[in-house]
C-alpha cells in the first residue's frame, strides 16, 4: 500500500498564492508512483484537503479527512507554506503534538530563522559575516538620522518576521525611510533595516538524508531592478545562473558556509541560503527553510543542476523524516 502524503500550503500571510503554487508544483516533481498524494490547503478561515472538485475539511485532532466514507490519515506532511504558520514554528508544534512526521525545521529553528534580525544575532556567535541591522518595533520612536549614521544610504527595509517578497524597499534617500518603515508594518509588527552590501546575489539550497548535508550548485541572481523583490522572483524579472560564475575557490568556501549555517541553526529539510559576495566575500543575508518550489524557483533548478530528480530528492527526505519520527 502506497504511503499518503499531504503536501500543504496556503498559510496566513501575504505569500499564500506562492505557496500554493509550490504545493501542487511539488504534486507534478514527487513519485506519484510512491505516494498517494494529497494538496492540503490551510487558511485562516478553513483547512481543506482538495481532491478533484472537493474540497475535504481537515480534522485538526490528527490531521485526518473523510473521504466518501473512508477515514483518511498520512504518513508524513510535506511543508510548503511560506510565511506564518508553516515556517515560524507554529505548524511545526503543532504536528509534534499529534505525531505527524513533517519535513520542515522544527519548532524553534522555525520560530528563530523566520526572525531575520534574532538569526543574524545567533549566527555572529559562530563567526558568520552580515550586514548591519537595526529592529524598530510598531509604535517605536524613529530617529531616522540615527538610524542614517548607523547604517548609511541606501539600505533595505524589510518586515522583520516573514519572507522578502511583500514590504521590502531600498531606501536611497532620507525622507524614503519612514514610508518604508510604513509598507514593512503593513506586513509585520516589526521591521529589520540593513545596511546596503554591494555585490553579487547568490542563493544556495542545502539539505541532509542518512546523515550527510548535501550542499546544491549555487544560483547566481541577476535583476535589473533594485533588488530580488517580488517582480524579479515571480514575474521574470530576474536572471537565475546555476551554477553560479564564481571562482572555484568562492565557491567552495560558499558551500562549506552554507553547510555550516544549516547544521548551526540545526535545520531539517530543505532550506535555501542566500548570500552577498562583496569584496570577495560572502555575506549572510538570510535562509529561507521553506524554500519555493513554484516552476520559477530555485532549487528544483538546483537540484537538475547538480544532475538529479527532483523526484528522488523529495522521496529521500519523505522518507527521511518517516524514519526519524
Amino acid at each position: 500500500m502506497k504511503k499518503k502524503i499531504a503536501i500543504i500550503g496556503g498559510g496566513y500571510s501575504s505569500e499564500a498564492g506562492i505557496s500554493m503554487k509550490s504545493t501542487y508544483q511539488l504534486m507534478e516533481m514527487m513519485d506519484s508512483a510512491k505516494y498517494d498524494l494529497f494538496p492540503v490547503c490551510i487558511t485562516k478561515e478553513a483547512w481543506f484537503a482538495q481532491v478533484g472538485e472537493n474540497q475535504y475539511p481537515i480534522q485538526k485532532e490528527d490531521f485526518s479527512f473523510e473521504m466518501n466514507g473512508t477515514k483518511i490519515t498520512f504518513d508524513c506532511v510535506y511543508n510548503s507554506i511560506h510565511g506564518t504558520p508553516g515556517e515560524d514554528g507554529r505548524l511545526p508544534a503543532y504536528f509534534e503534538l499529534i505525531g505527524m512526521p513533517y519535513t520542515s525545521c522544527g519548532v524553534f529553528t522555525g520560530a528563530l530563522t523566520f526572525n531575520k534580525f534574532a538569526t543574524k544575532k545567533f549566527l555572529e556567535a559562530f563567526e558568520i559575516q552580515t550586514a548591519k541591522a537595526i529592529l524598530v518595533r510598531k509604535n517605536d520612536e524613529i530617529d531616522t538620522c540615527k538610524i542614517i549614521a548607523q547604517l548609511d544610504l541606501p539600505c533595505f527595509v524589510k518586515p522583520n518576521n516573514g519572507g522578502s517578497s511583500f514590504g521590502v524597499s531600498k531606501v536611497k534617500h532620507e525622507n524614503e525611510l519612514l514610508p518604508a518603515i510604513a509598507l514593512a508594518l503593513g506586513e509585520d509588527a516589526e521591521v529589520i533595516i540593513e545596511s546596503f552590501v554591494k555585490g553579487i546575489e547568490i542563493s544556495n539550497g542545502v539539505y541532509e538524508v542518512n546523515n550527510t548535508v548535501t550542499v546544491l550548485p549555487i544560483t547566481e541572481i541577476q535583476t535589473d531592478n533594485e533588488f530580488f523583490d517580488y517582480n524579479a522572483k515571480y514575474e521574470g524579472k530576474s536572471r537565475e545562473i546555476t551554477p553560479a560564475q564564481i571562482s572555484d575557490e568562492l565557491t567552495t568556501e560558499c558551500k562549506a558556509l552554507t553547510a555550516k549555517i544549516y547544521k548551526a541553526l540545526d535545520c531539517k529539510g530543505v532550506c535555501r541560503v542566500d548570500y552577498i559576495i562583496a569584496d570577495g566575500k560572502p555575506y549572510f543575508l538570510e535562509i529561507n527553510t521553506v524554500p519555493g518550489m513554484s516552476k520559477a524557483s530555485i532549487i528544483p533548478q538546483q537540484i537538475r543542476a547538480a544532475g538529479m530528480k527532483e523526484s528522488d530528492v523529495f522521496t529521500g527526505l519523505i522518507e527521511e523524516t518517516i524514519k526519524n519520527s
